[in-house]
């Protein structure tokens, strides 16, 4: 994720030198974990934010907002009337709800979104 976060935070219009703040920030990352039987050698961390920083819950959602700009749910049909508004999709925090009418249609909103994922994978 680390990699095409970047590239993302470049087309959500993140400036240069945030986006450089941050890279600098992730690289060279290591990390061991410690079990019941001891300590792991140290490994490089190459995917996913940083857990527990500050900053990843807003990069987080940066990546979760570039993925659902992209899978057009805004132009469909399918999803719920509320107050005249065609809602499909609901987020926090690291949450998603998808809503639709049918069960036809949740697959097809569901399908949507995992395409667009798998593009970043």
């Amino acid at each position: 994720m680390t990699y095409k976060l970047w590239k993302i935070l470049k087309e959500m219009g993140i400036p240069d030198h945030l986006t450089c703040l941050l890279r600098n920030l992730y690289a060279g990352q290591e990390a061991t974990v410690r079990t019941g039987h001891g300590t792991t050698d140290w490994f490089q961390i190459g995917k996913g934010v940083h857990q527990g920083c500050i900053l990843s819950l807003c990069l987080f959602n940066l990546y979760a907002e570039y993925i659902m700009r992209n899978t057009g749910l805004e132009e469909a049909q399918a999803g719920i009337k509320i107050a005249g508004r065609n809602i499909n999709h609901l987020r926090y925090a690291d949450d998603t709800t998808l809503m639709a009418e049918s069960e036809e249609e949740l697959k097809s909103l569901l399908m949507k979104v995992k395409e667009e994922s798998e593009k970043l994978a």
